[in-house]
């Protein structure tokens, strides 16, 4: 495994957004793309946290498809529900901006702050069974 420290200092990171992500609209002023946002974020930073434990380098990007397509490469089993984490990559450069997508919905919210928390967990367990 590469650097431990490394490897922890990812998964705190992914953490980091998907509680910011389950903050939830706590005021007007907090969007559903800004919460959607973190949550695209954890899961690419949790999946690439899988992917620096295994030593397998991966491009710079933020497709969980092309992120997904290299953990398969590793021969690391990927449950279907994982899956569903590629719908997350247009959180990460779409709705940041105003004007390129329309508005998020609390229910695509709800649906992205699911995916998150299922691809963090998934992640958190295959780094626990590593370290057994």
């Amino acid at each position: 495994m590469k650097n431990n420290k490394f490897v922890k200092d990812w998964l705190k990171r992914a953490k980091s957004n998907l509680e910011r992500a389950r903050v939830g609209k706590v005021k007007d002023e907090i969007l559903y793309e800004d919460l959607c946002f973190d949550c695209q974020q954890s899961v690419e930073k949790a999946i690439k946290t899988l992917l620096i434990s295994i030593n397998k380098e991966f491009p710079p990007t933020h497709s969980i498809a092309r992120l997904l397509e290299i953990v398969s490469e590793t021969k690391t089993e990927i449950p279907e529900e994982i899956q569903k984490a590629i719908d997350l990559t247009d959180y990460a450069v779409k709705t940041r901006c105003p004007g390129e997508s329309e508005p998020v919905t609390k229910e695509e919210y709800e649906e992205a702050l699911t995916i998150a928390e299922t691809i963090y967990h998934w992640v958190s367990n295959i780094m626990k069974a590593d370290r057994s």
